[in-house]
Order: structure tokens, then C-alpha cells, then sequence
């Protein structure tokens, strides 16, 4: 069974403000997946209806078979959802803060104790959440949807603003889930992150679907490596690069043409560089990243985000 399908799923919010034009998903069962993007893409949105919060102005979206529009009550039953925001209380205890959820979703006492230790939190458990670190806070927030055994769980920035031991640590305990059987569906904006955990992954721009698909399939997509030039004008290589016949994309002073061949096409470049009156400082070959591979679809970095989109999107949701 697909853990997660959408077919054609949009939502616009008053004001016209479109979060999610057309995505079509599907997710199996057992895997780790990724949606990445910008802020403003519509990740949050996606996870938000797959989640039954909100209904999708078109489209349909189903978890484990079950439409998120129609058996919303079935929908909650079988996801753990963990949010961007904060969502337990800092002025109690990790331990109170589970019983609270544990009443909310019929779990016992036991239980309460199992996740705590499974999230590495069985020492805090008697601490008040406000001294917490960030890392521990996102952890007893896991701790909290995983009350319920739910089989997909569903994490809105996972990772956002921890440093890199927090973010492996919770990883960690994310990809043991993942050994027993729960999907893993959490979107992101670090690329890194889904290189290295998602067994497959959907970059999203501009609430549309732009490519999808395990990492090393879409690093293919882009001839698997890139040549990177420092040129004195980015501009006029990258017209050379493309009447050369490559695929370029223009970053500060810096120049990225994929290839497949970069020990044969390295000094080509060069070569219509020289001819083309343009002054190389540096040029060197790295393997293509998904970050190099947004860019090639989309003309710039996931990191950077469509600030105003993003800003558009919060006010409307508040709206609504």
C-alpha cells in the first residue's frame, strides 16, 4: 500500500495566493521521503492537508488509503504529525508534557516511559522543557507523536536551527523507525539532509513539483558532476557555455556547467573562454549536489527561498 498519494492537489489561499499547483506524489510504505524546497514553496501546505488540518481548494490526497478529505478522523488516527512551531509546554516537565498527549490519544503510562527512552530523554524526563536545548525540545516533540504507533509520521522542518550533532542525533532515532516499519515524510530546505537520509526525494518550487525521484537518479538527471568557473564576467560565460552547446547556470561570479565528461569538457570550456575574451580565475570539478540540481531546474539556490512568497503565504493562512 502507498503510505502517502496526491493527485493533483492545489491550494490557494484568499487573496489569491497559490500554495500548491498540481502535485502528484506517491510514497510506498516503509521509506523515508523528502519534500524539499524554499521558503514559500508549499511544504508546509502539503503536510498541513496530509495532515486533515486544512482541505486543498483541488485534488485529491490519500494516507495509507485513506482520503484526507472524507476520513479525516481515520487520517489522524494512523499519522504522528510533529510541526515547525512549538508545540509542548515549556513551563512542565518532558514526562508531563507526555502524559498530556497520552491522555489525548489512549496511550498508558509505559508507554510514556518507552518513548522518552527511545528518544534519548529518559535522564530529562523530570526537567521543565524551558531547560531543554533546541535539539532536546524537537525530540520530546517526536517523543510526543510517536504515543500513538503512528505508521506515517509527518515532520514539517524536522531539523530547522539545530546545530549538526542535534540534527544526527535526531536522525538517528528517525531512521530506527524507519527499521520498524514508519514511513518517514518530512520536508526540508537542507539538501544535505535528504542526500543523506531520503530514499527518495520531491523538490518543490512555487507549490509546483519541478523533479522527483531517489538522489542518485536526479544527480544523473544533471550529468552527475559540475564544473565550476570564477570568471571575471559570469554573464558573458554563460552565453559561450550555452552556444557551446552546455547546460550553465550563473551564481555571483561563479559559473556552473554540468557535465557528464568533465575531464573532456573542462578544457573545451576553457578554450571557448579564452576565445571569447573572457579571464578565468579558478576552475575546478565537484560532484553535483540536489542543490546543484535545483539549480539547474529552477536558476537558483533551494537555500535562498522567495521571501515575499513565503511572507504572503503566512498572512494568508492567518486569514483563513
Amino acid at each position: 500500500m502507498e503510505a502517502v498519494r496526491t493527485v493533483g492537489l492545489s491550494k490557494t489561499y484568499p487573496g489569491g495566493v497559490r500554495a500548491l499547483d498540481g502535485v502528484d506524489l506517491e510514497v510506498e510504505e516503509g521509506r523515508v521521503f523528502a519534500v524539499l524546497g524554499p521558503n514559500g514553496a508549499g511544504k508546509t501546505t502539503l503536510i498541513r492537508i496530509l495532515t486533515a488540518q486544512i482541505r486543498p481548494t483541488s485534488g485529491r490526497a490519500y494516507v495509507l488509503g485513506h482520503d484526507v478529505m472524507k476520513e479525516e478522523a481515520r487520517v489522524r488516527e494512523v499519522v504522528g504529525y510533529v510541526p515547525q512551531e512549538i508545540s509542548v509546554w515549556t513551563d512542565l516537565t518532558g514526562y508531563e508534557n507526555l502524559l498530556i498527549y497520552a491522555k489525548l490519544y489512549g496511550a498508558d503510562r509505559r508507554a510514556v516511559r518507552e518513548v522518552l527512552d527511545f528518544m534519548g530523554l529518559g535522564e530529562a524526563a523530570d526537567r521543565l522543557v524551558r531547560t531543554y536545548s533546541g535539539g532536546m525540545v524537537r525530540r520530546l516533540e517526536i517523543a510526543c507523536a510517536l504515543l500513538k504507533r503512528p505508521r506515517v509520521l509527518l515532520l514539517d522542518e524536522p531539523t530547522v536551527g539545530l546545530d549538526p550533532a542535534a540534527r544526527r542525533l535526531i536522525w538517528a532515532r528517525l531512521l530506527e523507525l524507519k527499521k520498524l516499519g514508519t514511513t518517514i515524510f518530512f520536508s526540508t530546505h537542507y539538501m544535505d539532509e535528504a542526500e543523506h537520509y531520503a530514499d527518495e526525494v520531491a523538490l518543490l518550487n512555487r507549490g509546483r513539483v519541478v523533479a522527483r525521484g531517489p538522489v542518485e537518479a536526479l544527480r544523473r538527471e544533471v550529468g552527475g558532476d559540475a564544473v565550476i568557473a570564477e570568471v571575471d564576467d559570469v554573464v558573458k560565460a554563460a552565453q559561450l557555455a550555452r552556444g557551446a552547446g552546455y547546460s550553465a547556470v550563473a551564481e555571483g561570479d561563479r559559473l556552473m556547467v554540468f557535465s557528464a565528461s568533465p575531464g573532456e569538457d573542462l578544457p573545451r570550456l576553457l578554450a571557448v573562454f579564452i576565445k571569447g575574451g573572457v579571464a578565468v580565475k579558478r576552475v575546478y570539478v565537484k560532484n553535483a549536489t540536489l542543490d546543484d540540481v535545483f539549480m539547474k531546474l529552477v536558476g537558483k539556490p533551494a537555500e535562498g527561498g522567495d521571501l515575499k512568497s513565503a511572507k504572503s503565504v503566512r498572512k494568508a493562512v492567518k486569514r483563513a
